[in-house]
């Protein structure tokens, strides 16, 4: 698929879950934001963006741990869009792929802790984003054990000039622009019918705002992790046509979606 046929795709996969999908979303969303509205507080950002004078080693903190949720975050709601990208794929005849919890939830936190970590570094951080985004479809998907998954997701994104990661930096950054005016909008509304004038109502009329976006925009990337861990398998490994001749022949897909070895 051509960049822009994956981002619909990623919104057709939103629609076969949009239920479950944002219901989660907003419990992830919920989550961060009760993470982040202490650092909001400790940085007093003001206006959604910009802190504080002298509390810029407070906003960083308050970066570097967004980051890291985010990135925990959109790789928990990965979890359900992979076990649900077969099925929209291949319709009744695809196999069943159970989410396993457990590792999943293992996973998720190491990716944002690991995120959180890289970020400091501030050149590591890109590339975590760059490189880590296929490792739940890996789990769920390929199968894979957490740790596999990650070197999965590694091997992976290199391929073809990087181009997984950087579709998906093009997605993230589309729905950044989004999210800030978005975000920026919902701030505006809410100071209609909530007084923002103490700092402690500005930071909850910023996280509710957050909130209110962040709900849409991480399923959706979540499902463009997916659509893009499909078509990265169907341009370098023939998964494609595994599928084709498992349907030819009326057999189970599970044999070629399970990761080569």
């Amino acid at each position: 698929m051509t960049i822009g046929e994956l981002l619909d795709a990623a919104t057709t996969l939103l629609r076969t879950r949009a239920r479950v999908l944002l219901g989660m979303g907003f419990l992830v969303a919920l989550l961060e934001q009760v993470v982040l509205f202490p650092l909001r507080q400790a940085a007093d950002v003001t206006y959604l963006v910009f802190p504080h004078e002298q509390r810029w080693g407070w906003y960083a903190l308050l970066l570097l741990v967004g980051f890291g949720t985010e990135m925990a975050g959109i790789a928990a709601l990965g979890a359900v869009t992979s076990g649900a990208g077969p099925r929209a794929l291949l319709g009744a005849a695809a196999p069943a792929r159970p989410v396993p919890v457990g590792r999943a939830a293992l996973l998720a936190l190491g990716i944002g802790l690991f995120a959180t970590v890289a970020g400091a570094t501030v050149v590591a951080g890109p590339v975590v984003f760059l490189l880590l985004g296929l490792a739940m479809p890996a789990l769920v998907i390929d199968q894979l054990g957490p740790g596999r998954a990650l070197l999965r997701s590694l091997s992976l994104s290199v391929r073809r000039g990087l181009r997984a990661g950087w579709v998906r930096l093009l997605g993230y950054l589309s729905w950044l622009f989004i999210r800030l005016a978005t975000g920026v909008a919902g701030w505006a509304a809410l100071g209609l019918f909530l007084n923002t004038g103490t700092a402690e109502r500005d930071h909850l009329a910023t996280g509710a705002a957050w909130l209110m976006v962040n709900t849409l925009a991480y399923p959706t990337l979540a499902c463009l992790d997916t659509v893009l861990h499909l078509d990265l398998r169907m341009r370098t490994e023939g998964l494609d046509l595994g599928l084709r001749r498992a349907l030819s022949r009326r057999v189970s897909c599970d044999a070629a979606l399970v990761v080569p070895r």
